[in-house]
């Protein structure tokens, strides 16, 4: 995959500079995901482990909303007809999304604006740093349409960022709640204007490109491995993880732009 030719067929991407932006591109429609745009995110997630010139990924918004989940008639029409085996396979690949977002090294950021709701909730909980608008809706809506908040990893990750009883509400009740909401509860890092909301997240995921990118993605794979362990293997993981880290050449570059007085320049290996 080389990042600067690549065109995916069901969503937009740019890249610059070790940051790509990726789209969906049904702003008419709020932007939901289709099975194929949803199987070709997937795929890209999962390509992007071997790709060394990505450094962090956003995830924006188009058309003043982010994603509106799964397309009524493409998505949700079908599964109604769908067998068992078949229903699990939808499912299994609507997961495996999720686990290529975490599964990458680059930090993913999220920028919400708008709707978010069912799919988008989840692919903005994935995220590693989640930006919103003020007019930004998230909601986990499945209990709404007779299906389980366990949807997605939502039951997992959901208390993680925001705590089991507030978890509990919005995957009980599929309610939506606002910006200024997620942010109390530490589901969104800032709420920005939503004029200035894609610059801001741009110059974040650029911060995070031009900083360590062998460490930043060291320090996502901790952050995932970590969930279920005791405090002594994390501890030992981490020692581990650090001495890694530390034979790079970027910690070398640190240490001799902090004796030169200056700032140091990474290069990610």
């Amino acid at each position: 995959m080389n990042p600067e030719q690549f065109s995916p067929e069901h969503f937009l991407w740019e890249f610059d500079r070790g940051v790509a932006r990726i789209r969906l591109n049904r702003p008419e429609r709020k932007n939901p995901l289709t099975f194929d745009s949803y199987a070709e995110l997937r795929d890209t997630f999962r390509k992007l482990v071997y790709v060394r010139e990505v450094k962090a990924v956003v995830f924006a918004s188009n058309g003043g909303n982010f994603c509106s989940g799964g397309d009524v008639h493409d998505i949700i029409g079908p599964l109604t007809k769908m067998t068992m085996p078949e229903l699990l396979d939808f499912t299994r690949m609507t997961g495996d999304l999720v686990k290529a977002i975490r599964a990458c090294p680059q930090p993913v950021i999220a920028a919400v604006d708008g709707v978010s709701a069912g799919a988008g909730a989840i692919i903005s909980m994935a995220s590693d740093l989640r930006y919103a608008a003020p007019e930004a809706k998230t909601a986990f809506l499945f209990n709404r349409v007779g299906l389980a908040g366990c949807d997605m990893g939502a039951c997992a990750i959901l208390p993680r960022i925001i705590g089991h009883g507030r978890a509990s509400e919005i995957l009980y009740f599929g309610r939506s709640f606002s910006a200024e909401e997620g942010l109390a509860w530490g589901f969104f890092n800032a709420v920005v204007a939503s004029s200035d909301l894609d610059a801001h997240a741009m110059k974040m995921a650029q911060k995070l490109a031009d900083g360590p990118a062998f460490a930043n993605g060291m320090t996502k794979n901790q952050l995932n491995v970590e969930w279920d362990m005791g405090i002594d293997a994390a501890i030992e993981m981490e020692a581990q993880a650090q001495a890694i880290c530390m034979q790079t050449k970027d910690f070398e570059r640190a240490y001799e732009a902090f004796v030169a007085k200056e700032k140091p320049a990474f290069k990610g290996d």
